[in-house]
């Protein structure tokens, strides 16, 4: 029984974790919902939310989290356009339309200001850390 009871609480759960921040600069929403796909393995799918001022929404998937690289850092161009950042892809939203697009690593130029970062804090739970609470950690390029 007590075997049981360790092999359970080892599992992954298959429940929705929302992280969420409100942008005030842009009046933009953005929250990324994580979800375990493997019951013992640190394997999740990453899903980024948006909702815009005047009421629009979008939705995309990310790259999923294949152990430990679904930390997104989030920034605000000199454009306005928000940058959720990942270790393997990179999303440009712009705030008055909510699209949200796939760009590539090399069309990214310019200063950014680093906003904050979705990520897991110590006890594995994700959620939203706002740049004043912890520094933005830049990704290892392969």
């Amino acid at each position: 029984m007590i075997g049981l009871v360790l092999l359970l609480s080892a599992c992954n759960s298959d429940r929705p974790e929302p992280a969420e921040v409100h942008l005030p600069t842009t009046g933009l929403r953005l929250s990324v919902t994580r979800i375990a796909t493997h019951p013992f393995l640190a394997r999740y799918r990453l899903t980024l939310g948006i909702e815009g001022p005047q009421g629009c929404t979008g939705t995309a998937e990310l790259f999923p989290d294949t152990g430990y690289v679904g930390r997104r850092n989030v920034y605000q161009q000199a454009s306005g356009a928000i940058t959720v950042l990942g270790q393997y892809d990179a999303r440009v939203i712009d705030p008055d339309s909510c699209t949200i697009r796939l760009v590539e690593f090399q069309s990214l130029t310019g200063q950014a200001t680093f906003l904050g970062a979705f990520d897991v804090d110590a006890q594995k739970r994700w959620r939203y850390f706002p740049s004043a609470v912890r520094a933005e950690r830049p990704f290892e390029k392969h």
